[in-house]
């Protein structure tokens, strides 16, 4: 299991949508969450700096793999069709990246 830690930007005006669809996610895209190995996965807000951050472990043996199908399901597609305009992808990530991603320096059970 590996724990992966990411941040992402998300726009004042959006907050109130953003929780409310959140509140309410579709079934499809719970479901390919699991499918793809992820487990314990949460969604933080920070404000007023209006940071998400995001954590959950992965169960897999090939991440790329498992986000590549994700990134493939259609449903998941139209879940972040809704969710993208109501982000802010920080400046400083890395190419390739939305949800900027974090290093992990401490964990405790």
């Amino acid at each position: 299991m590996q724990r992966m830690g990411f941040v992402l930007g998300i726009r004042p005006e959006a907050i109130a949508e953003y929780k409310r669809i959140h509140a309410a996610v579709w079934p499809e895209v719970l479901d390919t969450i699991a499918k793809c190995n992820i487990r314990n996965y949460t969604i933080f807000l920070r404000e007023p700096e209006n940071l998400l951050f995001a954590c959950f472990e992965y169960h897999g043996t090939d991440y790329a793999a498992d986000m590549a199908r994700m990134a493939a399901d259609p449903k998941t597609r139209e879940w972040w069709a809704v969710c993208s305009p109501m982000q802010a992808p920080l400046a400083t990530r890395k190419e390739g990246e939305w949800w900027a991603g974090m290093e992990e320096v401490f964990h405790v059970d």
